[in-house]
């Protein structure tokens, strides 16, 4: 780990003041991870924990989640375990226990890619080094996208919490030098084309104050499936995020996500279209299933999640809304 100084910010303007040789520190649970393997070496930390971004409110105007909220918290809130149970159920298959008592809400928001060429330094990528190349669509890319992958960058996306937030229509609350401003979390999240470097639309100084998800009654029936390789303290090989408004067997709308097959949170509109007007049945939900991989370029060795995605998005469907009307 390079040399840095350390910074209490006292008040949310003098946190935005900082430079851009700075970084925002709150659990602290991924940075401190990145600057001991100098994938990151900012020169400053800036500590936000004193800063007023906590608490989870629910009204008429949507679930309000505080940026400095700890991930366990979060999870096991009335409110969001009886009206947005796909999030607690995203936050809770999250990391490990001990992680999500330390890790804030922001934090896992801004995480980086558990990709093994970006962790190490030795090794060239585009997202540390832009035009030094990516090993992995040659090398090891079981893990990685088969969604949204451009020439220059496959890895996935690691946060489980904002595949759930995304499909929720969530938006995402920033402050800076500049002022205050929301931005819809699926836009939040930049695909890599030709700057895999730059991940998120956040500006020099801007800082995360909080979450906002639309208060939609329907929401309460929801859930979040995660695929992986053991069941805990494992990242998604895929995952899925739904929610389903039903009048008895019939869909009226839907909300879908895919985690761990996209280069960002993997919104799928087309999916959700595709089921409305339907009756629930297990066939219904495979056929809307199969279109969410039209778009896919599996690598060498992950076209298995093509098929994965598929009875991923079946078996969340069939968990939420019923596999037999």
């Amino acid at each position: 780990m390079k040399a840095f100084s350390y910074k209490l910010a006292g008040s949310t303007d003098e946190a935005t003041g900082t430079g851009t040789q700075s970084a925002f520190i709150a659990g602290g649970t991924n940075l401190v991870d990145l600057m001991k393997i100098d994938v990151m070496d900012p020169k400053e930390l800036v500590d936000i924990n004193q800063l007023p971004m906590r608490g989870v409110t629910l009204d008429n105007n949507g679930l309000r989640i505080g940026a400095l909220e700890k991930m366990a918290y979060v999870a096991e809130q009335p409110d969001v375990v009886q009206h947005f149970p796909v999030i607690s159920q995203a936050l809770l298959k999250s990391a490990s226990a001990q992680l999500r008592n330390m890790a804030s809400i922001g934090g896992n928001l801004m995480q980086r890619t558990r990709c093994g060429y970006f962790r190490d330094v030795i090794m060239p990528c585009n997202k540390r080094v832009p035009g030094s190349g990516c090993p992995a669509f040659t090398g090891e890319n079981r893990m990685h996208a088969i969604l949204g992958v451009g020439n220059a960058c496959c890895a996935t996306h690691p946060s489980d919490l904002a595949v759930a937030l995304v499909a929720l229509d969530a938006s995402i609350n920033l402050q800076g030098p500049k002022g205050t401003r929301s931005i819809k979390l699926d836009d939040f999240y930049l695909l890599p084309k030709d700057t895999p470097n730059r991940e998120h639309a956040i500006e020099p100084g801007e800082l995360i104050t909080g979450v906002t998800v639309p208060h939609t009654n329907w929401y309460q029936r929801s859930a979040y499936l995660k695929i992986r390789d053991r069941e805990s303290y494992e990242f998604a090989l895929c995952s899925a995020a739904v929610a389903l408004d039903m009048d008895a067997f019939m869909i009226r709308d839907a909300r879908i996500a895919a985690g761990g097959v996209g280069t960002k949170p993997w919104k799928l509109p087309e999916v959700a279209q595709a089921l409305i007007g339907k009756r629930v049945s297990q066939a219904t939900f495979e056929q809307a299933a199969e279109i969410a991989a039209k778009d896919a370029h599996p690598l060498s060795q992950n076209g298995f999640k093509v098929t994965l995605l598929k009875r991923t998005l079946t078996r969340a469907l069939v968990q939420v809304g019923g596999g037999v009307a």
